[in-house]
């Protein structure tokens, strides 16, 4: 599987997340990968370890996000907008595997996708900024 279909499914589970309490994310997680049979159990695995290590610095990317976003707060975002910084920002900060490049573009075309016409110049932004700052320290 791509990556690109790798990330689209993080993506996919975030959103899906933001319905429902953290106590559920599990159980979330399991109904997903039902609905989905033709994912490998290999690439579940990657699947759930990447989003479940998002979950678990998602104070640190709501932070980070919530710095770089021109005094939005982040309860107005949309889920769907709001699952694709989470995700980029994660990737940015903490996946090394990605380049950030390659974050930023991926997160523009999942708002393409996903999200209404002006998402997608508002993530960019925002991600570019949170690239610009990681340049400056």
């Amino acid at each position: 599987m791509k990556r690109s279909e790798v990330r689209e499914h993080i993506f996919r589970i975030l959103f899906c997340v933001e319905f429902c309490e953290k106590e559920e994310f599990e159980d979330q997680v399991e109904l997903y990968f039902h609905g989905h049979e033709n994912i490998n159990e290999k690439t579940q695995k990657e699947i759930t370890a990447k989003t479940e290590n998002l979950i678990e610095h998602l104070d640190e990317i709501d932070e980070e996000i919530s710095a770089h976003t021109n005094a939005w707060n982040l309860e107005r975002l949309g889920k769907a907008e709001l699952s694709i910084l989470r995700l980029a920002t994660y990737e940015i900060l903490l996946d090394e595997q990605v380049p950030r490049k390659v974050a930023i573009n991926e997160a523009v075309e999942l708002a393409k996708k996903y999200c209404n016409e002006k998402a997608a110049p508002f993530i960019n932004g925002v991600l570019s900024k949170i690239g610009q700052d990681m340049d400056e320290e």
